[in-house]
């Protein structure tokens, strides 16, 4: 998708957007297809924009395979000792090594804490939202969320900044929080082209329609000269 002003070429992704109510609503009686305005920035009055949950599937379905393979090999060899065989090997190993291990032996400890930290990332993974990469937008309805890709911010923040003059080159590091553009310049002052940046990618972030605009830091410095 291209805009007025953008580099011949420049791509960039086009937001994600979640209906609540799984699918696209059919337009309302009366309602033209094409909408005769835009909505302005100020706009925001469709509920609150929160971060975008991840499923988690990947953690989640291999926790429930060791943890099912564990509690299936524990059934079987109590279901086998009730039924009169003798215990597994390892499971004897086991309960006679725990017996005879003091608490503050230096394996029962290593033991202990590696549990320790895969509950602890288990718990990470369950309470945070995750998908860091994706910034969540202003609702301007309440039955849709959208979501910007920090990839497409940054290649919309770096295609306004070549965009002033005295400008060789642009980077641009998008958190969610703060985005980083560092610029090389290789005429005018400095200070110029800084105030310049300043004023374009302000502008440029109130149009990206975040629901936090993150703030931005520019450095801007000469190329370095060869030989």
């Amino acid at each position: 998708m291209t805009e007025p002003g953008d580099p011949t070429g420049s791509t960039r992704r086009m937001p994600t957007v979640d209906r609540a109510d799984g699918g696209p609503r059919p337009p309302e009686p009366g309602t033209p297809s094409t909408p005769d305005r835009v909505p302005t920035l100020e706009q925001g009055g469709g509920g609150r924009a929160g971060r975008f949950w991840s499923a988690r599937r990947v953690p989640a379905a291999l926790l429930a395979l060791v943890l099912l393979g564990a509690a299936g090999l524990f059934l079987y060899d109590i279901a086998a000792v009730r039924a009169g065989h003798p215990a597994m090997q390892w499971r004897r190993s086991l309960a006679d090594g725990l017996a005879e291990r003091h608490l503050d032996d230096v394996a029962v400890l290593i033991g202990a804490g590696i549990a320790a930290l895969i509950g602890l990332w288990l718990l990470l993974l369950a309470l945070t939202p995750g998908l860091r990469d994706l910034l969540p937008m202003r609702r301007d309805r309440a039955d849709v969320r959208a979501g910007l890709d920090r990839t497409a911010a940054a290649l919309v923040l770096r295609d306004r900044a070549v965009e002033v003059p005295g400008v060789q080159s642009v980077r641009v590091r998008m958190g969610r929080r703060k985005a980083k553009v560092r610029a090389l310049s290789h005429f005018r002052a400095l200070d110029d082209v800084r105030e310049d940046l300043d004023t374009v990618l302000a502008r440029a972030v109130g149009e990206l329609g975040l629901a936090k605009p993150p703030g931005v830091s520019v450095r801007v410095h000469r190329p370095a000269k060869k030989g």
